[in-house]
């Protein structure tokens, strides 16, 4: 029996429609992935000015690359919601959206029209998404939040941290993708709720509450175990019968790599497949599990791999790891990852066509590979560009247009 013929189409969310008056990346990166698997998504944007991360990490000649990341294939129309007439097409854009996102501090929606109990009277069926940085209960939900506050306050500065050197926050912005993954299934699990039932719903999700999730396992062990975990160079799991570890190790010419083991088998077949085998033994390590809840024997052997990793070089070593059936990887810059094979064969990255600046630009991928309705990542708008052809839809004729933009309505 043949199979059936595949799809043409791209994007398993087409028919999907998403209004985001949003700013910022957890904001922003939820519907730019939505876009990015085929909805129709409408970024709401202040007029003369527009989203204020248009103009943050400008390279010379270049668009915002923080603009670009968290906006591709969205469409953008430009309202003031201060005028009746804005928060007018506004409802009338909700009207007809199967998602609404915001994540202005807690309080600003309402103000300005745009909040949950008005919209769900426009469009019971909404589904409205709603990011703020601590959550709305506790003693700070009402102020306003930032992914180095949710690093700081959820623990992962500690995670990636080495004893003795303060705890810093990171470069890479972990608070803000992960409470925009955690959004983009929120809206999708209530979306297919609300076409099953007809009953939309609101969703708060925060930046705080996205970090103790991405802390995971770890975090519950601390809980449980009431003590901070062992942080630095290698993390060890498991009990002296059966331990684990996962370390990183710098070879002859200074390049990190990292392998991790899961059990005592693992430990033995990595020693030997390094050629290390005598020498641990003979220092009293041939069972790992002498260094769990010993800080001594852990740094002395941790001192030892070291001096034997620095003998041989980074690629030698992994792919004799590798060799022996364990975890092993070069630990890659951000550079280095843009260009791994993995990642470029993978569509991780990818290169999109830009028409402005006449070349294609190395981008973001996407993460998921759909069997039958693939992604197909766009670019960010022009500030406005969508706003003669949204407004049309809705029913305002030329002259309109041309009077609402006369007055800065758009």
């Amino acid at each position: 029996m043949s199979a059936p013929p595949r799809s043409s189409s791209w994007g398993p969310l087409q028919g999907v429609k998403v209004v985001s008056c949003s700013t910022a990346q957890a904001g922003t990166v939820p519907y730019m992935l939505m876009a990015d698997l085929g909805a129709d998504v409408i970024k709401i944007e202040v007029p003369e000015g527009g989203d204020g991360s248009r103009h943050m990490t400008v390279l010379p000649g270049m668009p915002s690359t923080f603009f670009e990341t968290n906006n591709r294939g969205v469409k953008s129309v430009t309202l003031n919601l201060k005028s009746p007439e804005g928060r007018a097409i506004l409802h009338k854009l909700v009207a007809k959206a199967d998602i609404f996102g915001q994540n202005f501090r807690p309080g600003a929606a309402e103000k300005n029209g745009f909040g949950y109990e008005e919209l769900r009277k426009i469009n019971p069926k909404l589904v409205y998404v709603s990011i703020s940085g601590y959550g709305t209960k506790g003693p700070n939900g009402h102020l306003p939040g930032t992914d180095s506050m949710a690093q700081a306050l959820g623990g992962i500065a500690e995670a990636y941290s080495n004893p003795g050197l303060p705890m810093r926050t990171g470069i890479a912005s972990v608070a803000d993708e992960s409470c925009a993954m955690l959004a983009f299934g929120g809206a999708l699990a209530a979306l297919t709720h609300a076409r099953a039932t007809g009953q939309g719903q609101k969703i708060e999700l925060s930046l705080l509450g996205a970090v103790i999730r991405l802390m995971g396992w770890t975090f519950t062990t601390t809980m449980w175990r009431n003590k901070n975990p062992v942080t630095g160079q290698a993390r060890i799991t498991g009990t002296a019968q059966r331990a684990g570890i996962s370390a990183s190790f710098n070879d002859r010419h200074g390049k990190p790599l990292v392998f991790q083991l899961t059990g005592p088998e693992n430990w033995h077949d990595a020693m030997e497949g390094l050629g290390f085998a005598e020498r641990i033994k003979a220092a009293g390590f041939e069972n790992l599990g002498v260094i769990i809840d010993n800080d001594e024997k852990r740094i002395e052997l941790l001192a030892l791999l070291d001096s034997l990793f620095a003998t041989g070089t980074r690629d030698e070593w992994v792919a004799k790891l590798r060799g022996s059936d364990i975890v092993s990887a070069p630990i890659n810059t951000l550079l280095e990852a843009s260009n791994d094979p993995d990642v470029l064969a993978n569509g991780y990255v990818t290169h999109v066509d830009y028409p402005k600046f006449g070349k294609k630009l190395k981008v973001h991928g996407t993460p998921w590979q759909f069997s039958e309705t693939p992604a197909k990542p766009g670019i960010a708008p022009e500030l406005g560009e969508h706003n003669d052809a949204i407004l049309s839809e809705l029913g305002y004729t030329s002259a309109e247009v041309a009077d609402l933009r006369a007055r800065k309505i758009i």
